[in-house]
């Protein structure tokens, strides 16, 4: 698998072959925490005859993971912030010169996305947000989440994928729709192979009260389009705190609205519903097409 050395951390990458209409921007697909590049090989798998395509593992998750410290003290190894990821996105995509671009985030890959297009918009000219919302930040929930996290993050000891029905478990886990055991046992490899550091540096990072803050701003300043995807049944991005960041963006108030809703879907929508997320993806790119 080919991969790009971005803050001596090698990124795995898969990069679909070009289409017929160089005109068209790249999709760029970014995941969420705890995940990997491989959750959006359906949906891939239906755009890759209209869009050359571009997934990849983020810095310390799936095959992303560096083989030794760093050397420099000058590296953001030890900085996880969304700003940060968004940075060794824009490298990505310069070692792969790619010049225009379309980033679709899942979770905090959404975050990650918003970001990106915040810190260069001459490169991303639009954002789709998969199960990804916020701009709330309510202190004792979010601290219960951080240390649930953490303890989380700590206890994962290899033998965990070895044990009987675990991929039955993680197949059904933040899903209103039960996933295919395949899905439940990568879902298990890259929940045990994520570099500790990552793990608990995004998590911490990007939900101090700051850094929750900052969303609803930068969204309102964005003048790419931005749509927002949401599972009706999601219990980790409720569908309130979708439209609630969905709205600081110029597009929520327009006749059509940027909010689309999957009707029986939970928090891994790519994989729960590939075909609705699909044609949604299809419409809002649509509107944009060259």
């Amino acid at each position: 698998m080919p991969s790009i050395n971005i803050l001596e951390t090698p990124h795995v990458y898969e990069l679909t072959a070009p289409v017929d209409n160089l005109k068209q921007p790249i999709l760029v697909f970014v995941h969420g925490w705890l995940l990997s590049r491989h959750y959006w090989q359906p949906i891939v798998e239906l755009l890759k005859s209209e869009y050359q395509c571009l997934i990849y593992d983020a810095r310390g998750f799936g095959e992303s993971i560096a083989t030794k410290a760093p050397t420099s003290s000058n590296t953001l190894d030890n900085h996880y912030s969304l700003s940060a990821y968004a940075q060794d996105l824009k490298y990505l995509l310069e070692n792969l010169e790619i010049k225009q671009a379309w980033v679709i985030g899942h979770s905090l890959g959404g975050s990650v996305a918003l970001w990106s297009a915040d810190m260069y918009p001459q490169v991303i000219k639009g954002v789709i947000c998969l199960n990804s919302g916020g701009g709330i930040y309510l202190k004792e929930e979010f601290e219960r989440f951080r240390n649930a996290g953490q303890q989380l993050v700590k206890f994962r000891p290899g033998w965990l994928r070895n044990v009987p029905l675990l991929d039955v478990l993680f197949s059904r886990m933040m899903v209103a729709r039960p996933l295919k055991l395949k899905w439940g046992r990568q879902r298990i490899i890259d929940f045990i192979q994520a570099d500790e550091k990552a793990a608990l540096g995004a998590l911490l990072e990007s939900t101090t009260e700051t850094e929750v803050h900052l969303l609803p701003q930068l969204v309102s300043r964005l003048k790419q389009p931005v749509y927002f995807i949401a599972g009706e049944k999601d219990r980790v991005m409720e569908i309130k705190y979708v439209n609630h960041l969905a709205s600081f963006h110029q597009l929520f108030t327009s006749e059509d609205s940027n909010v689309f809703e999957i009707p029986n879907c939970g928090h891994l929508a790519m994989i729960e519903a590939s075909e609705e997320v699909f044609a949604i993806i299809t419409k809002v790119l649509n509107k944009y097409r060259v």
